[in-house]
């Protein structure tokens, strides 16, 4: 006689944290095979591109998905809180006129550096369909899913500021083609995304107060790690092995064959 799955017990806050790190250990995509070739200096100036590219769909999106988020919220006071998040990346206008960059500028500025023009990047019509489609189904998930879920959803960022710092290592010793400014994306997340992770984290230990909740906000984080993955395995596919790039997508320059490049 089989027996009946065992039922997931009530965790303690400090047990669902580690049940909640526990999962980006194993699925975080710092252990993507992209990942590991981009940090490793093993891409070309045209693969580099292509994830330059397609990356800026998901920074694009992130504000949107938070100002979906931020409207959830019934109290001002968290209003406030998440609405930072939307400035750090669509930047700030200060009453005197002065204005912070955004990380999605920044985003951008990034994407040149690498030998990309803005208006490619912007018009994001080259971008591959597992991109749009993993990055679409993110915003929609915060939209339809509960608040808790949403929430939780965002906790990928505990596990950023590693990722941040060994991609920008990797790229700097392995790239002579790239410098400090064309990853200046980054050095805001290495304090931005440690607090963002510090305020969610919180919430989530607080509100996940059932083993249903539980269960779903553990389900919303390995949603959000697969969102990336799948960013990745695009990426992988279509630029490393077997190299099939979907028609109308970006085609490197250091790929194209002298047909393709006459055209």
């Amino acid at each position: 006689m089989t027996a009946a799955p065992a039922v997931p017990a009530l965790l303690s806050p400090e047990d669902l944290e580690a049940a909640l790190r526990a999962i980006g250990a194993a699925r975080y995509h710092i252990h993507h095979p992209f990942h590991r070739l981009l940090h490793d200096g093993k891409l070309t100036r045209g693969q580099v591109q292509a994830w330059a590219l397609n990356r800026y769909w998901y920074q694009a999106a992130i504000p949107i998905k938070d100002s979906i988020l931020m409207a959830r919220f019934e109290s001002g006071e968290l209003r406030r809180e998440w609405r930072r998040r939307i400035e750090d990346h669509d930047g700030r206008v200060h009453p005197d006129g002065s204005t912070d960059t955004g990380g999605i500028e920044r985003w951008i500025k990034l994407a040149e550096g690498v030998g990309l023009s803005r208006e490619m990047v912007v018009a994001a019509d080259q971008i591959l369909p597992e991109t749009r489609f993993a990055v679409d189904a993110y915003v929609h998930f915060v939209r339809d899913r509960s608040l808790l879920e949403a929430v939780a959803s965002s906790l990928t960022e505990l596990f950023s500021p590693k990722i941040i710092a060994e991609r920008v290592s990797g790229m700097l010793a392995n790239y002579d083609w790239i410098g400090p400014d064309t990853l200046a994306y980054f050095t805001p997340r290495l304090t931005q995304a440690p607090q963002d992770s510090d305020f969610a984290l919180a919430y989530v230990k607080q509100h996940a107060d059932t083993v249903e909740k539980q269960q779903a906000v553990l389900a919303a984080l390995r949603f959000k790690c697969d969102v990336l993955w799948s960013q990745l395995d695009g990426l992988y596919y279509a630029y490393v092995a077997p190299g099939f790039v979907p028609p109308g997508c970006f085609v490197p320059e250091d790929t194209r064959t002298s047909e393709q490049a006459s055209a």
